[in-house]
């Protein structure tokens, strides 16, 4: 494995390192053994989320540097993993696992099997093979396991049929149903896609043209928001997700050359937005202030209508909020600053300190942060003791939080992928160049 870059010990490390114990927890106690496979959530009969069960793949490295799962347990939960998604079943079969390489977003967490009649994910898909690529990059020694998990995941990445997912217009599509072909939704406008068109750029076998990058990218929607100029997406994940893999500091695309700034920039700029907004607070709801933010796609008290002080407020449950311009209920999900930390270290780390001392939201639970919390909610009885909080906790909330806290303790994540064929490749296919892109820190 490449060595580990130093980390940075600093006062905050302790709380560091209680948040990823926290987070991982997630993945050591919600995982089904022989197969791999993560809940989604922590609610009964469940199914797995192939999003959060790529996460998981991800996390496993770290949980060995850091000491949270052996080398060898890793590598055990790793193949179990892999062994699955190569032998489950790939066809047009309703209850089949996946078709064309692709995987549904929900799966049975026993039979692995479609669960719920959900779509074939294009994202999730893609989450899960940068999970499969973390694995390949971090277990590069000469066993016969370790060997195993760089073929089956190579080999899984490289099945994957991008431009049969591919749309008219050039862009890719969310998804397809068995029972009524694709999505008629695609991936157009900045968000969590950008990993998405990176690895089906960087594909070997089934490559997206560099024209399907352009055409997404021709979507974006540059704004200025409290005083800040910056490329818009309301959900604070969206900035996110894809960085949670990819490094992109200091490297640019034909879109970013022309503003001048890198993705990176982007998301510190995206993250501010999210601070000032809570103190702006234009909905007046309870608690928003600079320790007190982060609004992104989350769960939520409602669906419900209450009148609060006068006002009446619509409440929902899970949908994509976000800031400025999206929907605002007052629900804040503490995950999402958490994983924002490599962007603004000295906002969040305040606010996560707010979370975790004066809200008490992580240290009384097994998982730490739950999904979101909301303290505007009243239920019918009057108003609740600080209001709602989320009874469950997500695994695609929990793996961006020991990620992107690694990435900014030691940038473990960003250097196994800076060392990816495939995600260099990409990235040079959709116009990157610039840093360590040029500065010969990836693979030949």
């Amino acid at each position: 494995m490449p060595s580990r870059p130093p980390s940075h010990p600093s006062a905050a490390d302790p709380l560091l390192q209680h948040l990823q114990d926290k987070a991982f927890a997630y993945f050591r106690c919600e995982t089904n053994l022989a197969n791999g496979l993560v809940a989604d959530k922590t609610a009964t009969d469940w199914p797995a989320s192939i999003a959060a069960t790529g996460l998981a793949l991800s996390c496993y490295p770290v949980a060995v540097e850091r000491g949270l799962l052996s080398r060898d347990a890793a590598i055990k939960r790793t193949l179990a993993t892999l062994r699955f998604f190569r032998d489950s079943p790939q066809g047009t079969e309703p209850d089949a696992s996946g078709y064309r390489g692709f995987y549904y977003h929900f799966l049975d967490m026993q039979t692995g099997r479609r669960a719920w009649q959900c779509e074939l994910s294009t994202v999730d898909s893609a989450f899960l093979f940068a999970g499969m690529l973390t694995a390949a990059a971090y277990f590069d020694g000469d066993s016969a396991e370790q060997k195993e998990i760089r073929d089956t995941a190579n080999f899984l990445y490289q099945r994957a049929d991008w431009p049969w997912a591919q749309a008219a217009d050039g862009t890719l599509g969310h998804g397809w149903h068995p029972e009524s072909g694709f999505i008629p939704h695609r991936w157009q406008g900045y968000d969590e896609g950008l990993l998405l068109y990176v690895l089906a750029l960087g594909s070997p076998t089934h490559p997206l043209p560099p024209a399907a990058y352009a055409a997404w990218s021709s979507t974006y929607e540059w704004k200025h928001c409290y005083d800040v100029d910056y490329l818009y997406c309301g959900p604070l994940f969206t900035h996110q997700l894809s960085q949670a893999w990819i490094d992109f500091r200091g490297i640019q695309d034909a879109f970013m050359r022309d503003k001048g700034i890198d993705y990176f920039e982007n998301s510190r700029r995206a993250t501010q937005v999210q601070q000032r907004y809570a103190i702006d607070n234009p909905l007046g709801f309870n608690g928003y202030s600079e320790h007190c933010w982060g609004i992104t796609a989350c769960d939520g008290p409602g669906p419900a209508t209450r009148r609060i002080d006068g006002i009446e407020r619509r409440f929902e449950d899970y949908v994509g909020r976000g800031v400025p311009y999206g929907f605002d209920d007052g629900t804040l999900a503490p995950w999402a600053v958490a994983a924002s930390l490599p962007f603004a270290p000295e906002i969040v780390l305040p606010t996560v300190h707010h979370f975790i001392h004066t809200l008490q939201l992580h240290d009384a639970h097994p998982y730490g942060f739950k999904a979101s919390f909301n303290q505007t909610w009243t239920d019918t009885s009057g108003r609740a003791p600080g209001g709602w909080v989320s009874p469950y906790f997500f695994g695609l909330n929990l793996g961006p939080i020991v990620l992107m806290v690694e990435n900014h303790r030691s940038g473990l994540p960003w250097q196994l992928m800076r060392g990816c064929r495939a995600i260099v490749d990409g990235l040079r296919r959709a116009g990157f160049d610039g840093g360590w892109l040029d500065a010969g820190q990836q693979q030949a």
